[in-house]
């Protein structure tokens, strides 16, 4: 059976409520985790190669992309069901708030070399000396850029493929799962170090490409609606974007930083040690408060809505498009 018609924003809307309910799944192979392994092949066969990094970074990735799209294309025309598994693992809603929400009762406990261990896991920074504001901090960060790697760019892709699949059935899962293999890449060879400076390089640009449009899209609108629902400051929200979005080595994270810092009028960056090496990032928002325990259940409850907001625009603009 394939998706087409009705059929397709219904896969979307049930993939998407499937994320909310079960977040990932944990008993059951995850399509990411396979993308992995493929990435791990491609390192092992670069270090029984004598060839530019540079050049087999693009390669290997260019390969895999294509070999992602066509299995993930095969699968999603074979079953209905297939299709749907697909878009669900392609989002991470209830993973991502579950994990800060984690550390904030954890935190609650007192427990600081817990709450430590557990960022540690979340983050490429190092947590062993950190005290509870940069705990809090490093928390809402992560929260805040991982909206748009883990919810408003995979419905953002999630989309293009609806609208692919027209001609091409299956490409909504195709797409969206080629996305995530783009995003899999930076979280595995995209680290500005001497083993992947050069190695890493094309897929620290590629993710940056694929995340530039729904980055901006996040900060400047998805966010800031939230904040309104939630009763939290929407203006501040859209002041501090549009000064900070730039304060960042990234080109897109400070985007969503911002426009989160803004709501909740607290301020990101500063002192941060990763590898042992201490960086003094650039600020990002106004700091009108110490952070505390209840900024991270604020930007979780902005993580939410920001996730309802943007599968409301996707199922709308898909039922426009597609004349319901």
């Amino acid at each position: 059976m394939l998706s087409g018609g009705f059929l397709t924003p219904a896969i979307i809307l049930c993939a998407y409520l499937a994320d909310l309910i079960l977040g990932d799944p944990q008993r059951i192979p995850h399509p990411v985790q396979g993308i992995g392994v493929l990435i791990k092949g491609a390192e092992r066969g670069y270090e029984r190669l004598t060839i530019p990094a540079q050049f087999y970074g693009i390669f290997a990735n260019l390969l895999i992309l294509v070999v992602v799209f066509v299995i993930s294309l095969t699968l999603a025309q074979s079953h209905w069901l297939l299709e749907l598994y697909l878009l669900y693992t392609c989002l991470a809603t209830r993973s991502l708030c579950q994990e800060g929400s984690k550390v904030r009762r954890i935190l609650q406990q007192g427990d600081m070399a817990l709450a430590r261990q557990e960022l540690s896991y979340l983050v490429s920074r190092d947590t062993g000396e950190m005290d509870q504001q940069q705990v809090i901090r490093s928390t809402m960060e992560t929260l805040s850029e991982n909206i748009v790697d883990a919810i408003t760019a995979p419905l953002f892709y999630i989309l293009l493929g609806a609208l692919l699949s027209t001609w091409l059935p299956g490409a909504t899962a195709a797409v969206a799962m080629t996305y995530k293999a783009i995003n899999t890449f930076d979280s595995m060879w995209g680290y500005k170090n001497e083993r992947y400076l050069a190695l890493g390089w094309f897929s620290a640009r590629l993710d940056d490409w694929a995340n530039w449009l729904p980055a901006r899209f996040t900060g400047a609108l998805i966010i800031p609606m939230a904040a309104w629902i939630l009763g939290y400051d929407w203006r501040g929200a859209w002041r501090i974007f549009w000064r900070d979005r730039h304060n960042h080595a990234s080109p897109n994270s400070a985007h969503p930083e911002a426009a989160v810092a803004g709501a909740l009028g607290v301020q990101f960056g500063g002192l941060t040690s990763y590898f042992g090496q201490q960086q003094v990032k650039p600020t990002i928002g106004d700091k009108r408060a110490d952070f505390q325990l209840e900024h991270i259940k604020q930007n979780v409850h902005l993580v939410y809505v920001s996730s309802l907001l943007t599968a409301l625009f996707v199922l709308l603009g898909l039922a426009g498009t597609m004349g319901f």
